[in-house]
């Protein structure tokens, strides 16, 4: 489900690029660590359906195509230390955390604490 997502980087050199790139691998690893899960096809459906809306892949694709962006204001805000999401242009947007846990924890707790359009 990674490839699945286009992610949408700031410019190459930029000091925000570099704080994209440290979060990519946990998102990559926290994908490959769902996967691998007891409840591993439940909990990606949640976070197709908290980027997207949708629970499963169609053979229609997306439009517009899954995006991740990045939460660059963390010090603005502290719910910015949460991911976020608008389902109307397919777009997760990931926070800047410093580690693998906090990211993990973020992403738990987001998924665990949305209703999903009062699906559930």
């Amino acid at each position: 489900m990674d490839q699945l997502f286009n992610i949408r980087l700031s410019s190459v050199g930029s000091t925000k690029r570099s704080a994209e790139e440290r979060v990519i691998p946990f998102w990559r690893d926290y994908m490959q660590n769902v996967e691998e899960e007891e409840e591993g096809p439940s909990k990606l459906a949640k976070i197709l359906g908290f980027s997207t809306g949708a629970t499963v892949i169609t053979l229609v694709r997306f439009s517009p195509q899954p995006s991740i962006e990045f939460l660059h204001e963390q010090s603005v805000s502290p719910s910015r230390r949460l991911p976020m999401a608008n389902t109307c242009i397919n777009c997760l947007k990931l926070p800047l955390l410093e580690t693998y846990d906090q990211f993990k924890e973020s992403m738990d707790f987001a998924l665990g604490n949305t209703q999903g359009f009062g699906r559930e």
